[in-house]
C-alpha cells in the first residue's frame, strides 16, 4: 500500500491547507500519516503551555484518528520549529518509518517562521531518508524508493510580501469539504484562540472560506486546495508526479501557473 505522510507546523494547519487532499488519497488506497511538527502551546491567551499543549495534542489525535490517519507526535514547542540538526533527526526518523511515496507540506514562503521552517524541515528529511551516515532519532535505518513532494498554498495565497501565489494544480474538495470541517471541529480549542488573534468569526468557516478562494483560482471547482510540486533532483524521476495520477477524476491544472 502507498503512503502519504503530511507535515505541517502547528495542530489543526493540515485540517485546513492539506486534510481534503488526504482523504482523496485515503480514498484512492493510500495509507494516511499526520504529524505536526509544534505542540500548539502557544495558541492560547487563558490556558497554561502544559495545559493547552495537552488539550491540543488530544484534539490533533482525535482528528488524525477520525480519518484513520497514524498519528505521529510533535517534536517541539510553537516559535521553536527552526532548522537545525536535531529536530531534522527526528523528522527523518518520521519520514524512514512511513516510507512515503508522497511528502505533503507548507509553501516555502509563508506568513509565518514556523511555516517556513517546517517546510524545510520536511524537504531536507525527505532527501536524508536512504542516506546510512546520517543519524536519526529514534534511530531507524535508511530507506530506499522514490518520494514525491508538494507543497501547499500559503496563508490566504499570499506570500509575506502580499504577492498571489498560484498553485501548479487544484484538488477538487468540494465533496469533502464538509468532512475537513468535521476534522477541524476537534480542535475545539482554537475557536476563541483564532477569533482573538486572527479576527475569525468562526474557524469551521473560515475553513470552507479558504477552500472556496481556492476555488475560485480554478476554472471549475468550488471549493478546491492547491499545490506546487517540489523539483525532483534527489527525490523521484523528473516526471513522477503520483498525486496528480492518483487524484485524476479531482486534478485541474491552471493554466496562470508558470515555471519561468
Amino acid at each position: 500500500m502507498p503512503a502519504v505522510l503530511a507535515i505541517a507546523a502547528h495542530p489543526d494547519d493540515i485540517e485546513f491547507l492539506m486534510s481534503g487532499t488526504l482523504l482523496a488519497l485515503k480514498q484512492t488506497g493510500y495509507e494516511v500519516h499526520y504529524m505536526n511538527l509544534a505542540d500548539g502551546c502557544c495558541g492560547t491567551t487563558k490556558y497554561a503551555r502544559e495545559e493547552i499543549a495537552a488539550m491540543r495534542l488530544a484534539e490533533a489525535k482525535a482528528a488524525a484518528g477520525s480519518i484513520g490517519a497514524i498519528f505521529h507526535a510533535p517534536i517541539c514547542h510553537d516559535l521553536e520549529i527552526f532548522y537545525q540538526k536535531d529536530l531534522l533527526a527526528q523528522v527523518t526518523s518520521v519520514v524512514r518509518e512511513a516510507k512515503p511515496e508522497i511528502v505533503l507540506t507548507h509553501a516555502p514562503s509563508d506568513y509565518m517562521e514556523d511555516h517556513m521552517n517546517a517546510c524545510r524541515l520536511s524537504v531536507s528529511a525527505a532527501f536524508c531518508r536512504g542516506m546510512p551516515n546520517f543519524q536519526v532519532t529514534p534511530d531507524r535505518s535508511p530507506i530506499a524508493g522514490k518520494v514525491t513532494l508538494y507543497h501547499a498554498q500559503p496563508y490566504q495565497n499570499r506570500d509575506p510580501l502580499r504577492k498571489l501565489i498560484q498553485p501548479e494544480f487544484f484538488v477538487d474538495t468540494t465533496s469533502l469539504v464538509e468532512q475537513k470541517v468535521a476534522m477541524l471541529g476537534h480542535h475545539k480549542s482554537q475557536k476563541d484562540w483564532l477569533d482573538e488573534s486572527q479576527g475569525l468569526d468562526s474557524y469551521l468557516v473560515a475553513l470552507r472560506e479558504m477552500d472556496q478562494l481556492v476555488g475560485s483560482l480554478s476554472d471549475s471547482f468550488q471549493f478546491a486546495e492547491g499545490w506546487r510540486r517540489h523539483l525532483h533532483a534527489g527525490y523521484c524521476d523528473p516526471d513522477d508526479d503520483p498525486l496528480t495520477k492518483a487524484l485524476a477524476n479531482r486534478v485541474e491544472f491552471n493554466p496562470n501557473y508558470q515555471l519561468d
